[in-house]
């Protein structure tokens, strides 16, 4: 017992680092073992929580050596009892939602208050209340530093549960802030849809329950009845792929020892590339409508899952093509001062002295 005491005392920082990711890791794999269909879709469903954990532990990897435990000093405390209790809460709130009927009472709630996508409810309370509690995991051991290290795995997880919660209040176009870009991400998509070879046409739907949404039918000039026609809201265009970006890409960016034109130019090529991605979205989903049609299983399958998998595999991978840019940028600056050193050191050729003039 004595070793095991001393074992932990020695490892006791290594391990208050690791805890906030196992505190997590623990209840999705019992909500994957409850949920697994749910682990399948990036769209309302549970994948974007892989996404948080990633995350998470690529600001453990980033921060490693400047991350100190500061704040739970000794082993029998009010803080470690406080610290304990939030490590377990995530856990305790799977157990109680899945098991207790609270997933049933909030989907109930959201009927009576009548949200449109009420039986969706549960998990988007899910996601918020996985950021509060993430944001209590790191705040007892680490304080207010600690936040600002795990500053984007927090907005992630409360951003992902704040547009689902507001497309289930709001659903389709009804969200005007966010359906005002979609018009144009659609106009793009036909340019391209024609580019390819097809006709399009591009009119307006509007609906009471739906609100106003761009509809665009493109068709196959050599075969009329390979066609497909879609109504695109902002999920469908990608709208929450760029929200994401630019809270996950600022925060990011704001802790990088670069220039603000630097931050400017990596910020503005990264959402370059993620609406170019949301177009490439809709001119995916119109091609596999019109080989397999619109209701089709690979339909639904890339519009749940692979469409918003675009989006999302290249916001987390771009910090690390920051890092890779800046590692590579660096590396040559110093091979071109070190180049330029012994340049410098050599000495210099002595100069004739001026002659002096004749009396």
């Amino acid at each position: 017992m004595q070793t095991i005491l001393s074992t932990l005392k020695k490892h006791t920082n290594t391990l208050m680092k690791l805890l906030p990711l196992l505190a997590f890791a623990v209840p999705l794999l019992w909500l994957y073992s409850l949920h697994p269909s749910s682990f399948e879709s990036m769209w309302k469903g549970r994948t974007f929580q892989l996404f948080f954990i990633w995350l998470v532990a690529l600001e453990l990897i980033l921060d490693w050596e400047n991350l100190q435990n500061s704040e739970i000093n000794k082993l029998m405390s009010t803080r470690t009892f406080a610290l304990i209790t939030a490590l377990a809460l995530p856990t305790i709130y799977v157990i109680i939602s899945n098991y207790s009927g609270l997933n049933t009472m909030i989907a109930d709630s959201s009927r009576q208050s009548g949200v449109y996508f009420w039986q969706l409810m549960p998990l988007s309370t899910e996601y918020l209340v996985f950021a509060v509690l993430f944001c209590l995991t790191i705040l007892l051991p680490f304080g207010a530093k600690g936040l600002k290290s795990f500053s984007v795995p927090l907005l992630f997880l409360a951003v992902v549960g704040a547009i689902y919660t507001i497309d289930n209040v709001y659903p389709y176009g009804q969200f005007t802030p966010f359906q005002l870009f979609v018009p144009t991400t659609t106009t793009l998509a036909a340019a391209a849809l024609n580019l390819m070879g097809y006709n399009t046409t591009l009119t307006t739907q509007t609906d009471a329950a739906q609100g106003s949404l761009p509809l665009l039918t493109a068709t196959d000039p050599s075969n009329p009845l390979r066609s497909a026609e879609f109504a695109i809201a902002w999920p469908c265009a990608g709208i929450e792929s760029l929200l994401i970006f630019t809270v996950t890409t600022l925060l990011f960016l704001k802790r990088m020892p670069i220039s603000w034109k630097a931050k400017t130019g990596y910020f503005a090529f990264g959402a370059a590339v993620t609406y170019l991605i949301n177009i490439l979205r809709i001119v995916t989903i119109f091609t596999i409508g019109m080989d397999n049609g619109v209701d089709s299983e690979p339909v639904q399958l890339f519009h749940a899952y692979y469409g918003p998998l675009y989006s999302i595999a290249w916001i987390v991978t771009f910090p690390l093509i920051i890092l890779g840019t800046q590692t590579l940028l660096n590396r040559i600056n110093n091979k071109r001062s070190n180049k330029e050193a012994p340049e410098a050191m050599k000495p210099q050729p002595l100069q004739p002295s001026p002659a002096l003039p004749k009396s």
